[in-house]
């Protein structure tokens, strides 16, 4: 059949492909099969079940058609974001292209923490670099808990005092 209004023709066709079992729905496990980043390794489950949730009107753990072409979307801004900071044109962003998206987005953050998350986040390897999925997963939790912290840094101060509780409901909120 022909894409329903407001699909992209490719984004349907590539639906059609990816929904496996004709539900007429994307499950996490179809999505992660569907989609690589540029090593060829399959899209990590954290990054396909966030995306799923964030594209999931219904709550019903899978999207639809018009759900699936928004991703396709998101996805690509991500790529032409992740295509600029990887300088080197390696399919992949070291230390250093991390360190400055992270900068270039506006976010302060230490050389530790950036280290913290490329041990995190990275293969291992000698020289660690976050692919695709990865970077879209750190970029996404970057964003929300940032989020969530300026909502209590109502001064903008850069520190708020938060109960233990308080900062659990944050991070169960935004991040689970």
């Amino acid at each position: 059949g022909n894409a329903p209004p407001g699909v992209d023709p490719e984004a349907f066709s590539w639906f059609q492909a990816v929904d496996a079992d004709h539900s007429g729905y994307i499950s996490v496990k179809e999505l992660k099969q569907a989609l690589v980043n540029s090593n060829w390794s399959t899209f990590n489950d954290e990054t396909c079940l966030l995306m799923i949730n964030m594209f999931d009107k219904t709550r019903s753990g899978r999207i639809d058609v018009y759900g699936f072409s928004a991703l396709l979307r998101f996805i690509q801004q991500w790529k032409n974001l992740f295509q600029q900071y990887d300088r080197d044109q390696s399919g992949s962003i070291s230390f250093s292209e991390l360190q400055q998206a992270f900068s270039q987005m506006g976010y302060n953050l230490s050389p530790q923490f950036s280290q913290l998350l490329l041990s995190r986040y990275a293969q291992r390897s000698p020289n660690p670099s976050i692919q695709l999925d990865r970077f879209i997963q750190i970029c996404m939790q970057l964003q929300s808990t940032t989020d969530a912290f300026r909502e209590k840094d109502t001064g903008l101060v850069g520190n708020v005092r938060l109960s233990y509780e308080d900062f659990l409901t944050m991070v169960v909120t935004r991040m689970m």
